[in-house]
């Protein structure tokens, strides 16, 4: 064992010496699996008929990384999945901030910050918005590592299938939305013209916009549908331009000529809920940026193979991660709001006490009310160690002392 591995180790087993992971509910029922800091394999098809039994297998083994499925099994030990026998299974949701853009380009705090934003969009908007589940019906984790879960154990929830889960997926990250059924055309007839071969008829295809009493996507596109008018009105074209790629090719008089309109207009366009009072040119425009910029923003994130997954095993609250010694913790949501993982998930069995590492690269690490500056051979605080050498930015010890040789903590 490397001497980081060794030192992680050992400040897990302070951790586990005094607590126990948080037992999911029945989880009898439920398939754990390990990681661990000694072996390179995964340990699963394990389960557990008491807590104590569990206590003694973390304090014994000492597992890097701990995990429990998200389903129920009658016999979940078994070496097989057939042989399991599926009961059902949680609805999962799974924000890490590797998915997000730029993320290569952040720091782990500000991954942390905005992770925490799209995690909360996804619970007030759609689970408790648009899906319609009680607040003490989501269960809420910080992962431990660079993200949170959500879990909705409803027995209503616990029969679906795979494809009905990806549906749910779909639904939030807006995938397939139809823009012809967000802002249907309403055909009026205007005229009529007789015509060699009989009468034509012409006809308006204007665009209708959601009614205030709609709910789900309309309601979601006719919100942004009233901040993307008031941006055209309120701003230069430039700005529009930048904000809204898609018509970023547009010719300028054309956006001139819908801020015009739109300024004349705005207050009549959402009492009448149509957009039959501007010309066809700017309802184009309008349709082209609620489609291609603005539906996507208004989207949730979500892990799509974690949802569709029935059989997946997921952290389990209460242990450690092994990347950056972090506990996986349980949150409300209204501590989500302010919850900031370096300084409420960091386990007060990591002391205080000063531990030598040498730094990999320069960093910052605002941690547990301090702030570090880092870089080269130096000392921290056991619990800012822990996490600077599981998240592989430093090594323990100082390269320089025995003959370039680490010494070990």
């Amino acid at each position: 064992m490397d001497p980081n591995a060794r030192f992680l180790l050992k400040a897990f087993r302070k951790y586990y010496r005094v607590n126990t992971p948080i037992l999911p509910d029945r989880f009898t029922r439920r398939e754990f699996g390990f990681m661990f800091f000694d072996r390179t394999y995964v340990q699963r098809h394990m389960s557990f008929t008491r807590p104590e039994d569990l206590h003694r297998f973390m304090l014994g083994q000492v597992p890097s990384h701990s995990y429990y499925s998200t389903s129920y099994y009658r016999k979940p030990d078994a070496p097989t999945m057939d042989e399991k026998g599926w009961m059902g299974a949680e609805l999962i949701f799974d924000l890490d901030a590797d998915h997000l853009e730029g993320a290569a380009t952040m720091t782990y705090a500000e991954m942390l910050l905005q992770i925490r934003s799209e995690m909360i969009n996804l619970v007030d908007s759609f689970l408790l918005g648009d899906l319609g589940f009680s607040e003490d019906q989501v269960h809420i984790t910080f992962s431990g590592g660079r993200g949170y879960h959500a879990h909705v154990r409803t027995p209503d929830v616990m029969g679906l299938g795979t494809h009905e889960r990806r549906e749910l997926v779909d639904y939030i990250t807006g995938t397939g939305l139809n823009i012809d059924w967000v802002f249907p055309y309403n055909r009026v007839a205007t005229s009529q013209v007789v015509t060699g071969s009989g009468v034509r008829t012409n006809v308006a295809k204007d665009r209708l916009i959601p009614p205030a009493d709609s709910g789900g996507w309309k309601l979601r596109m006719r919100n942004g549908l009233m901040d993307v008018v008031n941006d055209i009105c309120d701003t230069d074209v430039k700005a529009v331009k930048r904000e809204y790629p898609s018509i970023k090719g547009s010719n300028a008089q054309t956006i001139a000529k819908a801020q015009e309109e739109l300024r004349k207009s705005r207050g009549v366009l959402f009492q009448k809920n149509t957009m039959a009072v501007l010309s066809q040119s700017t309802q184009n425009i309008l349709v082209k940026i609620m489609k291609e910029d603005v539906a996507y923003r208004l989207s949730g994130e979500v892990d799509e193979p974690v949802t569709a997954d029935i059989k997946r095993l997921i952290r389990l609250p209460g242990s450690v991660h092994g990347k950056s010694g972090l506990r996986v913790t349980p949150i409300t949501r209204s501590q989500l709001t302010d919850f900031d993982p370096l300084q409420m998930a960091v386990p007060e069995e990591y002391s205080d006490d000063p531990v030598k590492i040498t730094m990999r690269r320069p960093s910052e690490l605002d941690m547990k009310g301090e702030h570090f500056r880092l870089e080269g051979e130096t000392e921290v605080p056991e619990f800012a160690a822990v996490f600077l050498i599981g998240r592989k930015m430093a090594d323990i010890g100082f390269a320089s002392e025995e003959s370039g040789k680490q010494r070990l903590f």
